[in-house]
């Protein structure tokens, strides 16, 4: 489609509010409607078309496409559910509210309809309009209906004129829904309390990332947007709920791409009495709930490769994926020189702060993510990565954490929680250093956190997972952009 020369685009807005003037010099202000009333829906219309042949109704939407200007006129309205013909004739409004409604009405207008049911000669279901009311003027047009709005950039800008323009991105936020009830729906049915814990915390914590930081004028002290859910959660469990969930949003200062957004949706819970082994159970019945009350089905296609969330997800050790996929054995490598030996000789650049267990993190990333298609459960992190997360009993360099990964990318990320407070003290202890080395991402000694846990924190499983993912999961979405409404975008100058 050629863009509108700004002359013309110039001509049609100028035409618009002629229309809009003249109606108000008539009487006819349609922002001074304040109300319609909607007895039936258009797919309604459609799905129940022999029940409602003959009847009257009043529906409401916005006018897409128009045709016809003489005695009679065809023009699809559009509501939240998709659309109907709306067949109006002079014979039938009367010539005078007709001729008004010929005179005023723009494609892109707000209606409100009441008429008949029935179907055309052609044979399309329609409704016969005896009234037509336009409550809202649309003084700027829409994109040229045969493109629809394809700009991507135009997209997540304009979000609305996205969802009027293409029926597949409502789809997509209404599937959005859909899955955040199912995700509810499978956690009440375990008997977990949905709670709602701060946004603004004094410390960053609860995850390796850098914070937003904002000020409170009252107390004046810097307060940080909250990266995490998981320490007030935990002091829930402290408390004596045994089992606790949130869906909310976290906030992360970091890049952007089709993965990654300052703002996004996070679901972490925690179940007293259950280690990694339980968090893995969970999570994967939890998600084979969601796909199944949402889709219809077990199965989904990413790049073209049907992932089966029916069978078992696989599992298998940060070691071992590193043993077979990039031929090094961590399990020989006894100094951090020998890592860093390993890390040179495979081309791989790490930090002189950085420790063995997170050169292996270093050479999973390289060699092993990307390998990792069909649902599996990646456990056995070092300690040295994973702060919050209990130590093996079997191998105290590694802990007892998972991460779930399909299709190369990371879904959730789960522990048998971390209850010893001197151990805990320990590792926040060894961030703080690191932070202090320049690692911004690192956290600081939460000493409520610390005296929490001094009370007691029963054996814990903890998982938290990014609903943004799962919804791109279950969606097919490429971006994260395209399951958020309103995405992050730099503002335009």
């Amino acid at each position: 489609m050629a863009e509108k020369q700004p002359q013309e685009l110039s001509e049609i807005l100028q035409i618009r509010r002629d229309k809009l003037n003249n109606m108000q010099e008539q009487g006819n202000d349609p922002y001074l409607h304040t109300r319609f009333d909607v007895d039936r829906k258009a797919q309604e219309i459609l799905d129940k078309f022999e029940e409602l042949e003959g009847k009257e109704v009043s529906v409401a939407g916005r006018i897409m496409s128009r045709r016809g200007m003489g005695k009679v006129a065809f023009m699809d309205l559009q509501d939240s559910t998709g659309r109907v013909q709306i067949y109006a004739k002079i014979d039938e409004m009367g010539e005078e509210a007709y001729k008004a409604m010929q005179a005023a009405l723009d494609i892109g207008d707000i209606v409100g309809v009441k008429g008949e049911v029935f179907r055309t000669q052609r044979g399309e279901i329609s409704v016969k309009a005896m009234e037509l009311t336009i409550l809202s003027k649309a003084l700027l047009p829409l994109p040229e209906k045969y493109h629809g709005l394809t700009n991507t950039d135009a997209r997540y800008r304009q979000r609305y004129l996205d969802l009027i323009m293409n029926p597949e991105s409502r789809e997509v936020f209404v599937k959005r829904t859909k899955i955040i009830s199912a995700i509810r729906e499978f956690l009440d049915g375990q008997d977990f309390l949905e709670v709602e814990t701060p946004v603004l915390h004094t410390q960053a914590e609860g995850a390796a990332a850098r914070p937003f930081i904002t000020h409170h004028n009252t107390l004046d002290m810097d307060m940080y947007l909250r990266i995490a859910l998981e320490l007030h959660l935990k002091r829930l469990i402290v408390g004596g709920f045994d089992r606790v969930y949130e869906i909310g949003r976290n906030f992360r200062n970091e890049g952007m791409d089709a993965w990654h957004n300052p703002e996004f949706t996070m679901l972490e819970f925690y179940q007293a009495y259950t280690d990694i082994n339980g968090m893995m159970d969970q999570t994967e019945n939890l998600i084979r709930f969601v796909a199944h009350r949402v889709l219809g089905t077990g199965t989904v296609e990413r790049n073209g490769v049907v992932i089966d969330l029916d069978k078992p997800f696989g599992r298998i050790s940060m070691v071992e994926a590193v043993k077979q996929h990039a031929g090094v054995d961590f399990t020989q490598v006894e100094s951090i020189e020998e890592a860093r030996r390993l890390a040179d000789e495979h081309h791989i650049e790490y930090e002189q702060r950085h420790k063995k267990g997170e050169i292996l993190n270093l050479f999973f990333e390289k060699y092993c993510e990307d390998k990792l298609i069909q649902p599996t459960f990646l456990t056995g992190h070092p300690v040295d990565i994973s702060p919050l997360a209990k130590k093996d009993p079997a191998n105290p360099e590694y802990t007892q954490r998972f991460e779930l990964f399909i299709c190369g990318s990371e879904y959730a990320n789960a522990f048998s929680e971390l209850n010893d407070p001197i151990d805990q003290r320990q590792r926040f202890e060894a961030q703080a250093a690191q932070k202090a080395a320049g690692d911004d991402e690192a956290c600081d000694v939460d000493e409520d956190f610390l005296t929490a846990l001094e009370y007691g924190l029963p054996p814990t499983g903890g998982m938290g997972m990014g609903v943004d993912r799962l919804v791109m999961l279950l969606t097919g979405a490429t971006s994260i952009r395209d399951v958020l409404l309103f995405p992050t975008m730099k503002p335009i100058e």
